[in-house]
């Protein structure tokens, strides 16, 4: 029923803050349109805007979306630095960048183009070192030599049945989607690199010490640097230092405990996001002035997520906040996001990230946002709605293949009735509550109190039974491993953590602390590779970006900050990219696998970001001049190429790839050079943010 997988539109709830503002270009809204954010104004994907007369749009997934967002285009458009749509600067003739679309300079031995194609075309999307052929449209792309394509679906386990012998279209949920991308020839070369099984030591640095990476990678095996890229959004030079000072053990124990970490200054600078620190009752009262502003709570939201990815230090909790909205996903841009999902993303996503799962599965079911999201608001025991009782067991809990059967969803959406949102908060309708006796996937309770707390409380226990069901923990397990080791998990690993998840109740810490001390963690070194998201908040960190504006920043709008302004702009690019904060539609968050973002276009899109990140033309931000990354230049171009990547990545190059990057130069290793690199030093780091070394994480 894949038409329950999407929250139907849905009317107008008490609020009566039904529309959207007309966007402009830097996304922020037009201040001169004729409709007002409000009561009137029309949904630009529900009949507003002259290209979409019909509000139901299908897409590529395969799903109609009614009444959401349309999903961030896969393919590049230009976001200028002044953000969607606005011009790039204008530029000193013969200065700046050239795009990957120029043509090969003549005299040039090694063009830039086709060097930075070598360099990255096949080996950026190498994980392990297991090769994965370019598609034919990115060959196309560059006229590169012919190789055979390998994300073609193929059935992988004997069986169409199962999900990898399907396409991702025709999948539903989180594991399912993983495991359609996996069963392509892609995914089987993945699968012969990964490392098979292995054992829980007595804590992570004992397991790093005594696992022998034997998996192909073109990473360095560096346990230090294996673990500042996977807990964190980016290994920096602050990361990697804080890592040998206070041991693998005490780095991590420290991560875990995010609340004894001292905010960032780009975090205090958050207090630069006004609607942040509305509560969803100022939301709601003071909707007539943020309608003036122009403000769009749930994309300040998105923004302030952004600034703690690129610069808190408290990395591995923002790593897990972000597994949790793909896990248990609500997305911002929903009709009603704009007053709730802040709220969500505090109270529930945050506020037990690093806690107990059952206890945030409850907190997300009293939630006005996930009730209205899904529809449990209108649902009543005389007109029942299964979309939440189907998606808490076949996303946020069992998963699909975890037992349930339709009667099971019927028996659930019975239970669960009576809840809603009344006055921008969670209330129980005990009237609107269906009672009588339930069984749900083993789960049995009379339900026949007319007692409300006693009505509540039986939801609250079916809500906590699903969420320590055996199948949740190996759901639970499965998606963590996925996120955190490879995009073929060892099933070893993933039966010794659904095993410590049950043993602890659903507290995901002692799950965390298994997997950092399992030997598959540090085995699989070079076994992922970052999402369009990840990639580009790790080079802003890797760059050094700063929170604070550039002497050269606009001052064209003067309602909001050169940070704030700034965050926008990387949101903008986000979308562009297809992947940003809680920005899936449907209710089952982003795919954490590598086949599923194989896009060409994505790909030379996000180098080209890097670019004018290195160039500093957001002016939004402060940046390290790119012929100061490196504190004192050798002067040669080789020794500066080692030091550069060394900066940048962590390692020195391989021979192959060095000599790449030098023709992206056109110079050679002997050859003498100044700070800038003789005026490469651009074209020669962005080409390095092109490697397979910094693609995987």
């Amino acid at each position: 029923m894949a038409d329950q997988n999407v929250p139907p539109r849905r009317p107008r709830d008490d609020r009566g803050w039904d529309g959207r503002q007309h966007h402009t270009s830097d996304g922020y809204g037009d201040h001169n349109a004729s409709a007002p954010y409000g009561y009137d104004s029309p949904h630009p994907y529900q009949g507003g805007h002259p290209a979409q007369a019909d509000p139901r749009e299908q897409y590529a997934d395969g799903y109609v979306h009614a009444g959401q967002p349309a999903p961030a285009p896969r393919g590049p458009q230009w976001v200028g630095p002044e953000g969607l749509g606005r011009p790039a600067p204008s530029r000193p003739a013969g200065t700046g960048l050239p795009t990957l679309d120029d043509d090969d300079e003549p005299g040039r031995k090694v063009g830039r183009r086709r060097a930075i194609v070598a360099l990255s075309g096949t080996a950026a999307v190498v994980a392990g070192g297991a090769a994965l052929a370019m598609t034919p449209q990115f060959r196309g792309l560059f006229g590169d030599d012919a190789v055979a394509d390998a994300t073609g679906s193929t059935v992988t386990d004997g069986t169409a049945a199962r999900p990898s012998g399907q396409q991702p279209s025709t999948v539903r949920t989180y594991t399912e989607q993983n495991e359609s991308y996996m069963g392509s020839r892609a995914g089987e070369a993945l699968k012969k690199n990964a490392p098979s099984g292995g054992r829980t030591f007595s804590g992570p640095a004992t397991a790093a010490a005594e696992t022998k990476v034997t998996v192909k990678t073109v990473l360095a095996k560096d346990p230090i640097l294996h673990l500042a890229r996977r807990a964190t959004f980016g290994a920096t030079p602050a990361v990697v230092a804080d890592i040998k000072k206070l041991g693998i053990d005490g780095w991590i124990r420290a991560q875990l405990d995010p609340d004894k970490i001292e905010p960032s200054k780009a975090e205090l600078k958050l207090a630069e996001l006004p609607t942040q620190k509305l509560s969803v009752q100022q939301l709601r009262d003071q909707r007539d002035k943020l309608n003036e502003q122009g403000a769009q709570p749930e994309r300040e939201m998105i923004d302030a997520t952004l600034a703690r990815q690129i610069w808190s230090k408290r990395q591995l909790f923002e790593v897990m906040v972000d597994f949790w909205n793909d896990f248990l996903h609500v997305a911002a841009e929903f009709d009603g996001g704009e007053v709730y999902r802040n709220s969500f993303d505090k109270d529930v996503v945050r506020a037990h990230a690093l806690g107990s799962y059952p206890e945030m599965l409850v907190a997300a079911n009293k939630h006005p946002a996930l009730l209205i999201y899904l529809n449990q608001k209108d649902s009543r025991k005389d007109a029942i709605n299964e979309n939440l009782a189907r998606e808490n067991l076949e996303l946020y809990s069992v998963g699909v293949d975890g037992g349930y059967k339709e009667p099971d969803v019927r028996q659930a959406a019975m239970l669960q009735t009576g809840r809603g949102v009344e006055d921008g908060k969670y209330v129980f309708k005990p009237e609107q509550h269906y009672v009588g006796k339930v069984k749900i996937l083993g789960f049995t309770h009379a339900n026949n109190s007319a007692d409300p707390k006693k009505a509540e409380a039986a939801i609250d226990q079916y809500i906590t039974y699903i969420a320590l069901h055996p199948s949740t923990a190996k759901y639970v397990a499965q998606s963590l491993a996925t996120r955190f080791v490879s995009d073929t998990p060892p099933k070893s690993l993933v039966d010794r953590l659904a095993k410590t998840y049950t043993t602890n109740n659903g507290l995901i810490k002692p799950v965390l602390m298994a997997l950092f001390s399992s030997s598959e963690f540090w085995a699989a070194v070079g076994q992922k590779v970052r999402r369009p998201m990840e990639y580009l908040v790790s080079t802003y960190r890797v760059l050094g970006v700063s929170p604070d504006p550039s002497p050269k920043q606009d001052n064209g709008d003067n309602k909001r900050t050169p940070f704030a302004r700034g965050l926008r702009q990387i949101y903008d690019k986000l979308r562009e990219l297809g992947q940003y904060p809680m920005g899936q539609p449907t209710p089952d968050g982003y795919p954490d696998v590598y086949v599923a973002w194989t896009s060409a276009g994505t790909m030379v899109n996000g180098w080209n970001e890097a670019g004018e990140i290195l160039a500093g033309y957001r002016t939004a931000f402060t940046y390290t001049a790119p012929e100061k990354l490196v504190a004192k230049p050798p002067a040669t171009a080789g020794a500066y190429v080692d030091a550069l990547a060394q900066r940048l990545v962590n390692q020195k190059l391989s021979a192959r790839e060095k000599n790449l990057i030098l023709g992206v130069a056109g110079l050679p290793a002997s050859a003498k050079v100044d700070a800038t690199f003789n005026g490469a030093i651009t074209a020669v780091a962005r080409a390095i943010l092109a490697s397979p070394q910094h693609h995987l994480r």
